[in-house]
């Protein structure tokens, strides 16, 4: 077991499986030893775990928790494509879209649920630059959408 995955293990994470994208994009683009992720969200199983936006439906607890569980679906479509999570050199750069209610402006604590988690699972590199945005609505009303930039070695 690779060390990474021994590392999920230890947090109770399992990797769910990548669903086939039902419009028109791939899960991820790998070029040289970037992987682009395309935006992914809080889905387990098919299902959204929360609705809505932040400051009106959402609490931002719970929207710790979506942007962790869309931190774990991004780390799935990166082991989809790469094999094994232990080629990571690092978490190079997060892109975080939070749903939000007009006058919420929590979006960085909403969005440390992802960060606090890529450094739980992969230590300092797992540090990256990062952008919470605030937009108005999100597809199919999620909460939060995260978009991950990793390098990688062969």
């Amino acid at each position: 077991m690779s060390k990474i995955e021994k590392r999920l293990e230890e947090l109770g994470i399992v990797l769910p499986p990548v669903g086939k994208p039902r419009f028109s994009y791939i899960p991820c683009n790998r070029t040289g030893n970037l992987v682009y992720t395309s935006g992914q969200d809080c889905r387990i199983n098919g299902e959204l775990m929360f609705e809505g936006k932040l400051g009106r439906e959402v609490t931002i607890e719970q929207g710790q928790a979506a942007a962790r569980q869309t931190i774990i679906n991004c780390l799935a479509v990166i082991k989809a494509e790469i094999g094994d999570l232990d080629k990571v050199v690092k978490v190079v750069k997060m892109l975080a879209f939070v749903n939000s209610a007009p006058g919420f402006a929590d979006q960085p604590y909403v969005i440390n649920g992802a960060s606090d988690l890529l450094i739980e699972v992969f230590g300092d590199s797992g540090k990256h630059a990062r952008s919470a945005i605030g937009t108005s609505d999100l597809p199919f009303h999620t909460p939060v959408e995260i978009e991950l930039i990793v390098e990688v070695r062969d």
